[in-house]
């Protein structure tokens, strides 16, 4: 039997036609679409990819592949640190905010333009210079290179030198330790440099310091060095790269958990790094204020020594365990007496710590020079109510201490009115309660020393004017103990303990 066939009605095979033609095109709808969504998007990101990427930089967080080629094949890729400043966003039309270095009221290079030098060398402690635009790194020589746009000049005065120099340490009126500090070079880059390209590239600019000069002291790491640094940039809100001068690993490992809480990015050592780094601009120098100060009406934000210590207590108790909450149990107030060694010694440390656990006090001896990290202090000291010590740089660590706490510095012959500068007057702006005990002659070991009468003991003032600066180093500071008299300092502790007590019960030993 033949196969028959079927004619197919051409109803139905135009329905399925129609059909396959309806299905074709709902997809070229949907295909449409999507292809318009994905080239509006490439034209509203593309240009901050290109502008943030330029060619042959791989960028970390947006995958870009290098895509440079040589004769010799692809070079390395060049390294980039991303961050959005928040001082160097885009506006809602896309322009892009000029990049504010200088944080500080009144000077000269507060409102400076783009591709532009500009210092500031009004202060008595220190210069500061600033560089806004395409800076770059130039190891061998120690400078810092200006690149102006292609065909643009940089925007200098005519009186501008051809170059600037900077030792960026704040101690610029003493000239023996600032011959020690490494001079960095400011300059526009010339034309036959124009090639030099960047091994690193950051979008953060540059802060440069110094961890030299007297930083191996703790108050001069934190005078000379920290609060200086924090001070310049910290209107960045750590969107800045640490390049610095005289780098050493004691340094970085004793200071690691402030350099954070300065800085997001890796410290860079500018003279061993001899890598091309690039930024958008770059500080050289730091601000400073004063001893252990920070000047309010200096800065354009207003920030304090509050603010700072802010930091010391956001870098440290990051890392702390949670506290145990406070019992309904009364608690002995904390006394820390910090110990020295070899000068300026409390010879009867015994027993004033007696004295004070007679009168109320759990005491801490905190023993100076014994190797333990300053985070280990931090949570000593700041568990502390009232801390006690002779003038010297581990005073410094009152920076610890929450605010309401109390700080009594037991000032030697000849030392009182260093002890109030350098501690008592930054102690109060910070919000601490502070008591200055003056030694007296019968209490310091220098009239074990002098014979009776002598001015070295009954006047250190008239011996001051008359012998000079080095023999209030050698005798006052370097060569004085002190005994103190217990029924005189007993009113001292006395104090603090009241103080202690009142501030717990009013509730301003709470942590924050």
């Amino acid at each position: 039997m033949a196969a028959s066939k079927v004619p197919v009605p051409k109803a139905l095979g135009a329905m399925e036609d129609a059909a396959a033609a309806a299905k074709k095109g709902k997809w070229g709808f949907v295909q449409f679409f999507f292809v318009l969504a994905v080239v509006l998007c490439v034209l509203l990101y593309a240009p901050r990819v290109f502008v943030l990427a330029p060619q042959g930089v791989d960028v970390v967080g947006f995958f870009a592949a290098n895509s440079s080629t040589s004769s010799s094949g692809s070079p390395p890729p060049v390294l980039r640190q991303r961050v959005v400043d928040g001082s160097d966003k885009e506006d809602d039309d896309g322009r892009r905010r000029r990049l504010v270095l200088d944080n500080q009221v009144n000077s000269p290079c507060s409102s400076m333009g783009d591709h532009t030098i500009c210092c500031d060398r009004s202060s008595v402690h220190t210069d500061v210079c600033f560089m806004s635009g395409d800076v770059r790194t130039d190891a061998a020589s120690l400078s810092l290179l200006l690149f102006p746009p292609p065909g643009q000049q940089p925007n200098l005065n005519a009186s501008s030198p051809p170059e600037e120099r900077v030792r960026p340490y704040p101690r610029k009126w003493e000239r023996l330790i600032m011959e020690r500090i490494p001079e960095v070079r400011l300059r526009v880059a010339r034309p036959e440099e124009e090639k030099k390209e960047c091994d690193v590239r950051h979008d953060a600019p540059l802060l440069v310091m110094s961890a030299g000069g007297y930083t191996g002291n703790l108050f001069h790491s934190f005078n000379d060095g920290l609060l200086p640094a924090w001070v310049t940039s910290q209107h960045l809100r750590r969107r800045v790269v640490l390049g610095v001068l005289s780098y050493n690993p004691w340094w970085a490992g004793t200071f690691r958990e402030i350099i954070s809480g300065l800085s997001e990015h890796h410290v860079v050592d500018l003279v061993h790094d001899t890598r091309t780094h690039c930024f958008p601009g770059a500080i050289v120098g730091t601000r400073f204020h004063g001893i252990l100060l920070v000047d309010a009406a200096r800065l354009r934000d207003n920030k304090t020594i509050v603010d700072f210590h802010h930091l010391l207590a956001s870098s440290y108790e990051a890392k702390q365990p949670a506290p145990v909450p406070e019992t309904n149990v009364r608690r002995r107030p904390r006394l820390g007496i910090v110990s020295r060694k070899g000068t300026r010694v409390i010879e009867n440390q015994a027993a004033v710590a007696a004295l004070a656990s007679s009168m109320g006090f759990d005491v801490d001896i905190l023993e100076t020079a014994n190797g333990v990290p300053l985070s280990v202090w931090y949570a000593s000291v700041s568990r502390c109510d009232a801390l006690l010590g002779v003038h010297g740089a581990d005073l410094t660590k009152f920076f610890f201490l929450r605010p309401g706490a109390s700080l009594t510095q037991i000032a030697p012959l000849g030392v009182s009115a260093i002890a109030m500068d350098c501690f008592g007057v930054p102690a109060a702006r910070m919000g601490v309660r502070y008591e200055q005990y003056e030694v007296g002659g019968n209490e310091s070991s220098l009239a074990r020393k002098y014979p009776p009468g002598d001015e070295v003991v009954a006047d250190p003032e008239k011996a001051k004017r008359s012998k000079g600066w080095g023999f209030v180093a050698r005798v006052y500071l370097g060569g004085q103990n002190v005994t103190l008299d217990l029924g005189r300092f007993r009113d001292t502790l006395a104090g603090l303990h009241a103080h202690a007590m009142l501030h717990k019960e009013t509730g301003g030993r709470s942590r924050r």
